[in-house]
């Protein structure tokens, strides 16, 4: 039992951390009936309505069949650069970074073995996690801190992807700089076995489009989300129960525990008072610097309350993706996978992550300064 314990508390370290700090503020705030208003019903549906989704399109093969179509294409390695690094940063807008990321790291470690390229592996791989971080925060739905904090600011769905256009934008056209130095040779490649996917059920592939345009409703607040929720939770067990099993419900209990002690710290005075003097004036930054520490999910919900202006916190948690490894709790994903296949070249990994996260850092940082 202790081992089983000390395995999940390794697996799930932030929603064990959320957990511990919820249970210690409740020794501040006794338990009422203001704790429901913490939190965010609307959030949390939508959240579990899209890993629903999201699972289900995974488990269906969809986002290998769109890679591998894009490979058909490709003859060079600069080709393949630009099709593994950018199917990450336009996915991750509308299925979440860490989706894109588990997805296309291992299809892209798979993709530069069968064509030889594996000297390469290590930047591209790096430049997928950037682009699926940088990517993911131009839309509301491309990451679970925009969604939060999109649903508290109550804007437009045009006004939320204005504010950060120009960001991503300059990312992107980074990160094709970054491709076009490191492919300057345009070495010819030829892509073994490039139909080895499996065709997925296209009536599920219909089913799980058609639920995603209704949540696309939903949180442009064209729809409710109840019902609509009701309605995916039930599809999704009459035809496809076992995609179910697949969601990272924990992620869910971790927003629960987190609305539970900010919440709380709202209510203690000299906690609110001291956050409030610190951040207000200051989200960019201390948004960027609290993700370096406790990731940018984390990071957005603890400062959220406390800050006077939520567009500049939204920046300032979406730049502050960049950074450290845990600055973005999806930079883990890529990371693991290659460490497990990789193990002996993991600190080389590290040292390419960081000097590209460093980089991106540095510009956005100083496009926001300078904004």
């Amino acid at each position: 039992m202790g081992q089983r314990i000390l395995g999940f508390i390794k697996k799930e370290t932030v929603l064990t951390a959320a957990l511990l700090l919820a249970v210690i503020s409740c020794g501040f705030v006794t338990p009422d009936k203001r704790y429901m208003e913490y939190i965010d019903w609307r959030v949390l549906a939508i959240l579990l309505s899209l890993m629903i989704i999201m699972a289900g399109f995974q488990q269906n093969g969809i986002f290998d069949r769109i890679g591998y179509m894009l490979l058909e294409h490709t003859k060079n390695t600069a080709q393949l650069c630009w099709v593994l690094v950018f199917l990450c940063y336009f996915c991750s807008m509308f299925i979440t970074n860490d989706v894109a990321l588990l997805t296309f790291v291992p299809f892209a470690m798979l993709t530069l073995r069968k064509c030889s390229q594996e000297r390469i592996m290590i930047p591209v791989l790096v430049l997928q996690t950037i682009a699926a971080n940088l990517g993911s925060m131009l839309t509301p739905i491309g990451n679970p801190q925009n969604l939060y904090l999109y649903n508290r600011m109550e804007m437009s769905l045009g006004e939320f992807i204005s504010e950060l256009l120009p960001y991503a934008g300059a990312s992107a056209f980074l990160l094709a700089l970054i491709i076009l130095i490191l492919t300057v040779r345009k070495e010819a490649i030829t892509i073994r076995d490039i139909r080895s996917v499996q065709n997925g059920n296209r009536k599920l592939t219909v089913v799980y489009t058609v639920l995603f345009v209704f949540m696309l409703f939903v949180v442009a607040r064209l729809l409710p989300y109840q019902p609509v929720l009701v309605m995916i939770v039930g599809i999704v067990f009459w035809m496809d129960r076992k995609t179910l099993w697949q969601v990272d419900y924990c992620l869910i209990f971790t927003f629960i525990a987190f609305f539970v002690f900010t919440g709380n710290l709202g209510r203690i005075p000299v906690f609110r008072s001291t956050l409030q003097e610190l951040v207000s004036g200051n989200e960019i930054w201390v948004g960027i610097a609290a993700s370096q520490f406790i990731s940018n999910v984390p990071a957005a919900l603890l400062l959220a309350d406390f800050a006077d202006d939520l567009k500049k916190l939204l920046l300032g948690v979406n730049i502050g993706g960049l950074g450290t490894l845990i600055a973005s709790m999806a930079s883990l994903i890529s990371y693991k996978i290659y460490a497990h296949n990789y193990n002996r070249t993991k600190g080389l990994y590290l040292a390419w992550f960081t000097a590209g996260n460093v980089l991106f850092l540095a510009v956005l940082a100083f496009m926001a300064v300078c904004m």
